[in-house]
């Protein structure tokens, strides 16, 4: 506090007693103490306690001293700082990143900057995986790589005297449509006239990590050419099971890897396995069985997704060595993968080690600088530290060593949070660990209890007491039980118009000056309906919300007079006993329209509704026979009569199938009729049953006869159509009247030449 101590002096020149002047002189004086007091509890009654967050300035300008603000910066620190390394050593992993593990602990919303190092140790390891195409497309390029085992090995060692290499081939899956699965065909999937061809496969594993040259030229030159049927190959099922397989391929743990892949046609990916019935995804795991793909056919072929992120994942470095025919496609899928690069093959595949050189050249010109998956509501940009410039936002690219990196939490965090920063294709890695200056800290300032703690506390209350001055003593209790007391049906503390305060709510005050009020703040009278610009119309008070009309007034705003003579009908009811007459108007039950509930064109009309208590009433039959009186209540009032009013009846049938003819009214009230009855009922007459049996023998009498006639006709008209055909044939019939010159009759018939008749 500041004290200002003000003198004030009254004096009198004289006296007048009596008429007299008396020349004295007499002064008094006065000490007053001005106190200015900036105190810790500035806001005022009602006000909202979040009003104690506010900007340095406010709180100043609140009465806020300066030193009782808390406002927590950004703290770093290093856990792992260990000097970068200039040349890689035999028994000690080299050092290229610095520093290797920090420390964060951030105020949400302000970002902190720190400084990243990278120097790429001269003769660090290089591991390189060759990864061949073995279609038979290739034959050319198989016998260039052969002979091209020593320059790739001397162009390994021109990059570092600590390179290895490696070698795996490729074709596709063995099932239709991709390869042709004739028995014959898979053990020789080439043209008939090539003599070297091996069976087809999806991917094999050949050689692992090594840095004898005899071997790898030994290997290779064992390796023959196979085939397939389509044009794109099984490129990234290759590259998958080279990346996660590390064990099997050989990668060290310190080394720069790379697989240059060499291809002359596409690839497949993730779906195109369903041309061949196979559903399952591919899972991102290694499946090596004697060094071959064991799951490539029962797999689908990865995204392209899938193999950059397992690219990224385990630091590798893909090279891929095309055609010319092939160059855009993959340069496209370059683009993808992070830390790829593109070269273009010659047609013989002779100019692959001069490939493999430049491209490891501009993968190595350059560093780029990414992390790993964030914390939530954590962002992290990179800016750097070189004259060319680059990308400040989720990346950082330079070909120099140094990077600034921002890390910004914009919100609070329950726990420590770790992440990872590092040059995407290299081990090296930064641990970030990460937390928030989210709460009070109790014990920064090293001080006795406080007096605005009532002693029971400095910047946080001790144990058993809670408040904001640490004023209510919890006992047993603890501080989430109080809380519970402060909320309405489990929701907000106070419905968010209150602080809490040993279980009790201490109501905010509103802009107009009155305040919430209740057990949970729940009231308020200043949001009742208005009514020509008035609260509750001017014809009452707002309580909690609801108007509380004066004597004489209704309504939601009290904007009505009492009154129902526009409710009234005819026979003296309110709104025929289906509503309520609120500001003189009938406010009608769902479904009956004003101005009198009269008449509800959507309600199922009583002529339907009420034909089984008709039944009962008029004829004691039907569902309700036994307890009319109580089922059928609502029709209160009936009458059997001889006739029925002119006008179209309701009608329903009965349990006897007659026909009941009545007419129904409704009385005042929701569910209140009267009904007039026709004594005398339509029931249908009873059939004959003699004539309908004897009709009936007759009927299937008749019709035999009659299908026995048209079956006989139809025999007699087939016969007579037969018969005619016969004589027909038999008159156009022609018989030979010449003898069989071979037949000799049975008698000799002698003439008597000397016979004359006579």
């Amino acid at each position: 506090s500041i004290e200002i101590f003000l003198f004030s002096v009254s004096c009198l020149s004289g006296l007048f007693i009596s008429g007299n002047h008396i020349p004295l002189q007499i002064c008094s004086y006065s000490i007053t103490v001005a106190s200015l007091f900036h105190s810790q509890n500035f806001i005022k009654a009602g006000e909202r306690e979040a009003a104690r967050c506010d900007t340095w300035a406010q709180l100043v300008e609140r009465g806020c001293m300066e030193g009782d603000i808390i406002s927590p910066e950004n703290t770093f620190s290093f856990s792992k700082n260990i000097a970068l390394s200039n040349t890689a050593l035999d028994k000690e992993e080299p050092i290229q990143l610095r520093p290797q593990e920090v420390n964060l602990k951030l105020k949400p919303g302000l970002p902190c900057t720190f400084k990243l190092d990278f120097q790429r140790v001269e003769g660090y390891p290089v591991d390189l995986y060759y990864l061949m195409d073995l279609s038979y497309s290739m034959e050319d390029d198989l016998r260039s790589i052969k002979t091209l085992g020593n320059e790739l090995f001397n162009a390994l060692q021109g990059i570092t005297k600590k390179g290895q290499i490696g070698f795996g081939s490729f074709v596709d899956k063995t099932v239709l449509p991709f390869t042709n699965t004739n028995p014959e065909k898979l053990n020789k999937p080439c043209a008939e006239t090539e003599k070297y061809c091996q069976p087809a496969f999806g991917y094999r594993h050949v050689l692992s990590m090594t840095e004898n040259k005899a071997e790898f030229e030994s290997e290779v030159n064992k390796q023959r050419i196979s085939g397939n049927l389509d044009s794109p190959e099984g490129t990234l099922d290759a590259i998958m099971q080279a990346a996660v397989c590390g064990d099997r391929i050989g990668w060290r743990n310190s080394s720069t890897r790379l697989i240059v892949l060499t291809t002359d046609d596409g690839f497949h990916m993730a779906g195109d396995g369903k041309l061949a019935g196979i559903l399952e995804p591919n899972d991102e795991r290694c499946y090596m069985d004697n060094n071959l793909y064991s799951k490539s056919n029962e797999m689908d072929y990865p995204s392209v997704g899938q193999v950059a992120n397992q690219l990224e994942k385990n630091n590798i470095q893909p090279i891929f060595a095309v055609t010319k025919n092939m160059e855009q496609v993959y340069r496209e899928l370059s683009k993808m993968i992070p830390k790829s690069e593109v070269g273009v093959l010659s047609a013989d595949s002779h100019n692959v080690v001069e490939l493999i050189k430049n491209a490891y050249n501009r993968l190595s010109s350059k560093v780029t600088v990414t992390h790993d998956a964030l914390p939530d509501n954590v962002r992290v940009t990179y800016t750097p530290l070189c004259p060319e410039g680059g990308t400040s936002r989720d990346k950082g690219v330079c070909n120099n060593v140094s990077f600034n990196v921002t890390v910004t939490a914009d919100e609070c965090m329950d726990s420590v949070m770790s992440f990872l920063i590092g040059p995407l294709g290299m081990k090296d890695k930064l641990k970030v660990n990460l937390s928030t200056h989210c709460k009070c800290e109790c014990n920064d300032i090293v001080m006795v209890d406080h007096q605005n703690c009532n002693g029971k506390g400095r910047h946080c209350c001790n144990a058993g007491f809670v408040g904001q001055m640490c004023e209510c003593s919890i006992g047993e209790k603890d501080e989430s039980s109080l809380r519970a007391a402060c909320r309405k049906d489990n929701g907000t503390d106070c419905e968010g118009r209150g602080d809490c305060v040993c279980g009790i709510c201490q109501c905010y005050t509103l802009p107009g000056g009155s305040t919430y009020y209740g057990t949970h703040c729940e009231c308020e009278n200043e949001s009742c309906e208005k009514f020509q610009n008035k609260l509750c119309g001017g014809n009452g008070k707002c309580r909690c919300k609801n108007c509380e009309c004066n004597p004489g007034y209704e309504g939601t705003a009290c904007q009505c007079k009492k009154s129902d003579e526009q409710c009234r009908t005819l026979s003296g009811s309110v709104c025929s006993g289906r509503g309520t007459c609120q500001c003189n108007q009938c406010k009608c039950i769902e479904g009956y329209q004003r101005p009198y509930c009269l008449t509800c064109p959507a309600c199922h009309s009583p002529c339907i509704t009420k034909g089984k208590c008709i039944e009962c009433w008029g004829f004691q039959t039907g569902p309700f026979s036994k307890n009319c009186s109580q089922a059928c209540a609502s029709i209160n009032k009936f009458k059997m009569v001889e006739m029925l009013p002119p006008g179209k009846p309701c009608d329903v049938r009965d349990v006897e199938n007659c026909r009941v003819f009545f007419t129904i009214e409704q009385l005042d009230g929701e569910d209140n009729y009267t009904a007039q009855i026709l004594k005398t009922r339509e029931c249908p007459k009873l059939p004959n049953i003699y004539a309908i049996i004897g009709g009936s023998i007759i009927g299937v009498t008749v019709i035999g006869i009659l299908i026995l006639l048209l079956i006989k006709g139809l025999f007699y008209m087939k016969d007579l159509k037969e018969y005619r055909k016969f004589m027909s044939d038999a008159q156009k019939t022609r018989w030979s009247e010449n003898k069989n010159p071979i037949f000799q009759e049975a008698t000799t018939t002698v003439a008597n030449p000397t016979f004359t008749g006579e």
